[in-house]
């Protein structure tokens, strides 16, 4: 069998996925390589992210590596891959999905109800932004960038009284012990993706595509399409107040999904089941549904105020 390179990040959560994956191909049999390509995301580390505006940033110098065929795999978090790849690539495999809730970690506080009136609570994402500030408009909220190890230090230090982190990532790299709350969906919509892990190869190579074909998890690849087509019509990316969760309910797909102004003042919602077999028709229609509900305003106007810098073409 051909040796297979991935290409990954350098960041401690990018290198544990890449692990990850290169365990379980070397369990099949397959010699693995890990290449580590440092992205435009990992440079730019002193702006909130939803004010670049770069469209795949934490992808697109991995896939100029696969383009040139310095790699033949690249490992994702999902919700860091753009809903529309660029021409020449392709997702070969979605992995089976972790918890996709959010987590609400401090060193002194239980809930978010508990934290006191003005607490600086930290997070650079501006849909969990907005969705704290619909519950809590006294918050404090300040940007927070950095590797995981990097946020939980400003919280051990004090620099913050909660911060709001992915649940999988800290799950994976073992670092659970500041997790006071996993916020329930209801409360928190997570993003498009938010657990799971998208594996990308060049577009038609079929021979890879193969030896990944058993990495590929039937119910999460089900959901994200599902949720990453919501994201595409509303035409957002992953920086953007917009949250998509779905689930396979009693032999359906159910979706529910939010676009919030970053101040908390309004949050649309829409829930809506449809067909396991045609996931992108559910996300579609419920981010029609949004759209007409007033998320085309929400939405231009979070661009309008600076926000976030419009998806580039």
């Amino acid at each position: 069998m051909p040796i297979l390179r991935i290409g990954s990040r350098g960041s401690q959560l990018a290198l544990w996925q890449a692990n990850h994956i290169s365990a379980l191909l070397q369990a099949h049999g397959h010699e693995v390589e890990i290449e580590i390509i440092h992205t435009t995301g990992d440079k730019i580390t002193d702006v909130a992210l939803a004010k670049v505006g770069t469209k795949g940033m934490f992808t697109k110098e991995i896939e100029e590596a696969l383009a040139n065929g310095r790699v033949d795999l690249a490992v994702h978090s999902l919700k860091d891959l753009p809903t529309e790849l660029p021409s020449g690539f392709e997702i070969a495999a979605i992995t089976e999905r972790q918890d996709p809730r959010d987590a609400f970690c401090s060193r002194l506080y239980s809930r978010i109800e508990d934290l006191p009136r003005s607490a600086r609570v930290g997070t650079s994402s501006l849909r969990r932004q907005a969705q704290l500030k619909a519950i809590r408009r006294d918050l404090d909220i300040h940007p927070l960038r950095g590797n995981v190890d990097t946020r939980l230090r400003k919280l051990e230090q004090g620099e913050y009284d909660a911060i709001i982190l992915a649940v999988a990532g800290l799950q994976r790299l073992g670092k659970t012990k500041l997790i006071k709350q996993i916020i329930p969906a209801e409360i928190m919509c997570p993003a498009a993706g938010q657990g799971a892990l998208g594996i990308e190869i060049r577009e038609g190579d079929s021979l890879t595509r193969q030896h990944l074909e058993f990495l590929n998890d039937p119910a999460a690849h089900i959901a994200t399409t599902c949720e990453r087509a919501l994201l595409n019509s509303l035409g957002g990316g992953c920086q953007v107040p917009i949250g998509a969760f779905a689930e396979i309910r009693t032999g359906k797909l159910h979706l529910d999904a939010i676009v919030a102004d970053p101040d908390g003042s309004r949050v649309l919602r829409e829930s809506r089941d449809g067909n396991l077999k045609d996931p992108e028709q559910l996300g579609a229609t419920v981010g029609e549904m949004l759209l007409r509900r007033g998320g085309d305003e929400i939405l231009e106007a979070v661009y309008g105020r600076g926000f976030a810098v419009p998806p580039q073409p």
